[in-house]
């Protein structure tokens, strides 16, 4: 069991910057896939970037070259660093940890924080 804490989210301008941050429980987060997904009212949930256990990246089309996804596995803790903030990114982001174990997908998700964007 792995269970996700979110923060970071609050009310920023257009072309601001924000830092969302999400603390696991456990000792194995280093072997977890961990991504950041968002939600905005009345659309499907997305994928924004995930971070694999050897430290690839990818990012949704819509947040490459503004969005920067890490991880500081000493701390357990996965970062997505949001630069150039836009209206559209308004939405709420949940951190996500997944890991495939003898044919079977763990996935866990966390409480989630909210991200306005607006003037």
């Amino acid at each position: 069991q792995v269970q996700l804490v979110e923060s970071g989210g609050g009310l920023v301008q257009p072309g601001g910057s924000l830092r969302l941050s999400c603390v696991a429980s456990g000792n194995v987060f280093s072997l977890y896939t961990m991504g950041w997904y968002r939600q905005a009212p009345g659309k499907q949930r997305e994928l924004v970037a995930r971070i694999t256990s050897e430290g690839s990246t990818n990012y949704a089309d819509s947040v490459k070259g503004r969005f920067t996804i890490s991880r500081d596995n000493a701390k357990n803790t996965l970062y997505l660093q949001m630069n150039s903030l836009k209206p559209e990114d308004t939405a709420v982001y949940y951190c996500n940890a997944r890991r495939f174990i003898f044919s079977k997908w763990y996935e866990y998700w966390g409480q989630g924080t909210q991200v306005t964007v607006s003037s």
